[in-house]
């Protein structure tokens, strides 16, 4: 079986560990990593036996698909010329920083009848995964995602950073239309949005409360979920689902007529399986899990909690 041809485009942080499972797998041939620092291609490219390039544009004819994990303010440049050289693309989130740019590759994709997958990690949570099954029309939801200050994820808000996760996920639960949002942030160490809280209102009537701040003293990724009869909390990290619902009127339950059941799932490799879904995707023409248009959704809304940001911060800071 003939193996399919990827290139990586980016070997920063996250480029590296794309790399590195690609080098893993059978089906596939991990033709180049690219990166404009010639010297930290070298290094990435060395532990998985790939070529070096320092720009994308020397994949053309080599490649059948790509990752594209550069800094976010590239990622349409690069995809954009990647689509049109008739190469799949798994764009990292957010698939870009503006809705034009966005649409621009849809269309580009979907006139050569190419995919594009975005890299909402989360999706392939074993817990979010399980979840799936257990949501039943939820009419309220708060999700905290928190984390330890890192440099190297300051290039962008904490919205399209860290909260836009979250907001990919909500809209997959409720699947409603947004109709209202309120939101609030501000900078705290970076001259970007570092911490940031915003309420939205969907067409359903559910209410979502999503926090995302990049200046916490610990690591947390936890979502709640409650909805007629139930509620279940998601714990990310820990890969971890708690549901409490009714349960008769057992009076020895914490509850009473409330039932709790914890589930643990084993520890699976998201990256790998996020990885090997846009592979099946590709050899097989399917629908990506993450689709272009599923990334667009989720950008529309957090550069839509950023213009209420910025907003509500002239108003705030006049």
């Amino acid at each position: 079986m003939k193996k399919l041809r990827i290139g990586v485009v980016g070997t920063g942080y996250l480029g590296k560990f794309h790399a590195e499972k690609y080098a893993q797998m059978d089906e596939v041939d991990l033709v180049g990593v690219v990166d404009i620092d010639r010297a930290q291609a070298k290094q990435v490219a060395k532990t998985v036996n790939a070529g070096i390039y320092t720009n994308h544009k020397d994949l053309f004819g080599k490649i059948d698909a790509a990752s594209v994990v550069v800094p976010t303010p590239a990622h349409f440049v690069v995809a954009k010329d990647l689509l049109k050289h008739d190469i799949d693309v798994l764009i990292e989130k957010p698939i870009t920083t503006t809705l034009k740019d966005a649409d621009e590759l849809i269309a580009i994709a979907g006139s050569k009848g190419l995919i594009i997958q975005v890299g909402h990690l989360e999706r392939f949570n074993p817990a979010v995964i399980a979840l799936n099954d257990m949501i039943a029309q939820p009419m309220f939801l708060e999700s905290h995602r928190l984390s330890i200050y890192k440099e190297r994820c300051t290039d962008v808000n904490v919205v399209l950073d860290l909260m836009i996760h979250d907001i990919d996920l909500i809209l997959n639960f409720v699947q409603s239309d947004i109709v209202d949002i309120r939101a609030s942030g501000i900078p705290v160490v970076s001259d970007h949005v570092d911490i940031a809280n915003a309420r939205l209102e969907f067409k359903n009537g559910c209410v979502a409360n999503v926090t995302a701040s990049r200046i916490s003293t610990r690591n947390e990724r936890k979502i709640r979920l409650f909805q007629k009869d139930s509620y279940l909390t998601v714990d990310f990290a820990n890969h971890e689902v708690t549901v409490i619902k009714r349960n008769g009127n057992n009076e020895t339950d914490p509850i009473p007529g409330m039932g709790i059941q914890r589930f643990c799932y084993t520890k699976s490799d998201a990256l790998k399986d996020e990885l090997t879904s846009f592979i099946n995707a590709v050899t097989k023409r399917l629908t990506p899990k993450v689709t272009g248009r599923m990334g667009r959704d989720a950008l529309k809304i957090a550069l839509s909690t950023m213009e209420q940001i910025s907003d509500t911060n002239r108003r705030f800071f006049a």
